[in-house]
């Protein structure tokens, strides 16, 4: 096998920091000579790209490589090569009980994997990395797995924040930011291949340019963004609270291009809870923080991320979790059970809640907040929203689909529209006539 011209297939799975690094060694790939398929069976070399924040993808990510495995049992000549998360977590446990695996690149690495596989001749080279390399510059452009006119855009790697429960900052490494021109050059190139939404991601996107010499910002970066021609939305996603500052607020308000859509992870609200998980703010600054969100930025749509059952969590401590749902209403919510994760500071905390207690409160977090996104849903009805139409629905060829501004890709929800053509990329109005669990209905009425 000539490894210049080898069949690549790549498994991607986590977050979308982690889909941008898939695409840059996808791209990587290509300027090499080799080809891709989306067919793991048809490929000389399967790499997968690993997610090992918690136990639950870890078991998925150890699936995906068995899968590979598999596949090189029935074709000896394929080569599987696993990077990634996982591999920065583990790495010479993984080698040990997984050996079929020719090659294991930690995530800090992936700015070297197009070179590393031309080198995969020979079964059971290992590599690993520091966690201190940065995403870097490539002449080779990504290769989308987006939606073409849609692409995530990375600032930054790393993360300083100390919270007990997350093992990210011993697999990813510091916080550090990208060049400011590099991420506009990068920006531009996307938006030269016809990308129209780009969404910003880092582990902390607020704590962006702080780390820089000379020090910049988020909100200074949204301003460069926001003169890149052929760009149409700009979102932001993972802000962590402590810097959702005057200047973000007010380039959100500013920059035309930038939606008014902010997903801002704060955990949970009860002061207590806050300072066991080794987060910066409390509940009365998170309260009000959401309110000014919502009386600066008028028609904001707020994400964020809450985790019950927490070590120590209180019945009156998840009750402030209900009471900041109920009152803040945010349009989107990611629940997580608190995961007991080896090798972070909360593992070894006292009172760690029984599984059946964390899922509950869950369960109920969640049947909270349905209630309300259902009635907020139902209140579009007879309205006429913008939308930017994403093609061909992938469940039937009879409808497209599309997203508001307020809904990011992949994770909160669609406008399915059941009448009119208009071409993905382009943006139109549809008047909403139906709900349908968290998408709305309806056909375009105007272009």
């Amino acid at each position: 096998m000539s490894q210049r011209s080898a069949k690549v297939a790549l498994v991607s799975l986590g977050c979308p920091k982690n889909t941008v690094d898939s695409e840059s060694i996808l791209g990587q790939c290509v300027s090499r000579g080799m080809t891709l398929t989306s067919d793991a069976h048809d490929a000389e070399v399967i790499v997968v790209n690993t997610c090992g924040f918690l136990e639950e993808a870890n078991q998925e990510s150890v699936r995906a490589i068995l899968d590979a495995v598999a596949i090189k049992e029935e074709k000896p000549d394929t080569r599987v090569v696993v990077t990634g998360c996982l591999v920065s977590r583990y790495q010479g446990d993984l080698a040990g009980e997984i050996p079929e695996v020719d090659l294991w690149v930690g995530a800090g690495e992936g700015h070297r994997m197009g070179s590393l596989l031309q080198q995969v001749e020979a079964p059971n080279r290992r590599y690993f990395d520091d966690n201190t390399t940065l995403y870097q510059e490539s002449d080779a452009p990504r290769v989308l797995s987006t939606r073409p006119h849609a692409a995530y855009l990375k600032i930054a790697e790393g993360c300083d924040n100390p919270c007990t429960f997350c093992i990210i900052p011993k697999l990813r490494g510091p916080f550090r930011s990208r060049q400011l021109d590099a991420i506009v050059a990068e920006a531009r190139q996307l938006a030269a291949q016809g990308v129209q939404e780009i969404t910003l991601v880092a582990q902390d996107t607020t704590l962006y340019g702080r780390d820089l010499t000379p020090r910049t910002s988020l909100a200074a970066l949204l301003d460069h963004l926001n003169a890149v021609d052929g760009l149409v939305w700009i979102r932001i996603l993972y802000a962590y609270p402590t810097l959702v500052n005057d200047a973000l607020i007010e380039a959100m308000k500013r920059l035309d291009k930038v939606v008014p859509y902010l997903d801002i992870p704060v955990q949970h609200v009860s002061d207590g809870v806050l300072r066991a998980m080794k987060r910066a703010e409390t509940g009365p600054r998170i309260d009000a923080l959401f309110t000014r969100l919502r009386r600066e930025i008028p028609g904001i749509a707020l994400r964020t991320s809450l985790i019950v059952g927490f070590p120590g969590e209180s019945d009156e401590d998840f009750q402030a979790l209900l009471d900041f749902v109920e009152k803040h209403r945010p349009e989107h919510l990611s629940v997580f059970a608190y995961s007991r994760e080896e090798g972070t500071e909360a593992a070894q905390l006292p009172d760690q809640l029984p599984v059946e207690v964390r899922q509950a409160r869950r369960d109920q977090l969640e049947q909270v907040w349905q209630a309300i996104r259902e009635e907020q849903l139902q209140g579009l009805i007879g309205q006429t929203v913008e939308v930017l139409v994403d093609g061909v629905s992938e469940e039937t060829d009879l409808l497209l689909e599309g997203r508001m501004s307020t809904q990011a890709p992949e994770v909160d929800g669609k406008v399915w529209i059941n009448d009119g053509w208009a071409e993905p990329g382009s943006i139109v109005r549809v008047l909403v006539e139906d709900v349908a669990g968290f998408d709305v209905v309806g056909g375009i009425r105007q272009i």
